[in-house]
């Protein structure tokens, strides 16, 4: 929190630090003082970003994007899983996903995957397993044009090599997909305390794959080290409200009820809409924050010079 308030005052507050009276208590009650105007300043400007930047309408297309990905990136990280001689690793994936998604969001993820693997290849190699890596790549690349207006850059990459940057980060969260999975596996084989450490890694690699995706997805963004306040909140955001939609779906909502058979759908795009809302807000945060920071003279104000340090 000092941390914080001292990066951000540099950009937002304009009168200097109290010089401290006579008693710390004083002293104190100032600073507690401070920071609390600091937090209103900043949340104040933060609505005005997110408004301004339509994230909520933003937000909503990925949801539209990231429901059409879903099942091919499935696929292709089907085939990632059959290169490791584990077996029920798919299996074990789907399971955690059931921890994460509503019941019946997770039910019809199960049943549709199903479907589609009993008549696909899941070779790496198969035309199959390649065509839905493009396929997946597709939300990778609305992810790029949200994030592009989030970081207020413009994109100079032609179509060919936005494609690829999709490409390569949607194979790189794939990857730390994998690796989270085995670690998470295989903690639990190798001892009690290896396991015990196998959910924070969880989240690590959770944290790795947004930082990693803030910092290659769009046309220019601040060095990587600046990222992480976001990021983290982007994780903390994203891992609150699946779990607050999780009870509410399970005790107080009634989609089937008011959607029929397609309850599921309509959980589904809403837990993508909150995931898309969190990484688009972690996204402002960060900008926010290297804005605040560059006033003080540590750097452009401008994202579309920020290098990627």
């Amino acid at each position: 929190m000092r941390r914080f308030a001292k990066i951000f005052a540099g950009g937002l507050a304009t009168e200097p630090l109290p010089a401290g009276g006579a008693r710390a208590a004083a002293a104190g009650d100032e600073r507690t003082r401070r920071r609390g105007r600091l937090a209103r300043q900043f949340g104040a400007r933060l609505r005005e970003r997110l408004g301004a930047d339509e994230v909520s309408t933003r937000a909503a297309a990925l949801a539209y994007y990231f429901i059409f990905a879903l099942f091919p990136a499935l696929l292709f990280l089907t085939a990632l899983l059959g290169l490791l001689p584990v077996p029920g690793l798919m299996e074990r994936l789907l399971g955690y996903v059931t921890r994460v998604l509503p019941p019946e969001s997770a039910a019809l993820v199960g049943r549709t995957l199903g479907q589609t693997l009993a008549g696909a290849s899941t070779s790496l190699l198969s035309l199959g397993a390649l065509g839905a890596l493009w396929a997946a790549a597709a939300g990778m690349v609305a992810l790029i044009d949200a994030l592009n207006v989030a970081h207020g850059a413009v994109e100079a990459r032609s179509w060919w090599a936005r494609r690829l940057v999709a490409l390569a980060l949607t194979v790189a969260l794939a990857l730390i997909v994998l690796t989270a999975l085995v670690v998470v596996i295989f903690g639990e084989r190798v001892g009690a305390e290896v396991a015990s450490a196998r959910w924070p890694l969880g989240v690590g690699g959770l944290l790795a794959a947004v930082l990693l995706v803030y910092h290659s997805a769009p046309a220019a963004s601040p060095p990587l080290h600046r990222l992480v306040p976001g990021s983290a909140s982007a994780v903390a955001a994203w891992l609150l409200t699946s779990s607050a939609l999780r009870v509410y779906v399970a005790h107080f909502g009634s989609y089937d009820a008011t959607y029929g058979s397609i309850g599921g759908v309509i959980v589904l795009m809403l837990w993508f809409y909150l995931s898309g809302l969190s990484l688009l807000v972690g996204a402002e945060i960060n900008m926010l924050l290297w804005e605040a920071q560059a006033g003080r003279g540590a750097g452009p104000p401008d994202s579309r010079r920020a290098g990627r340090g």
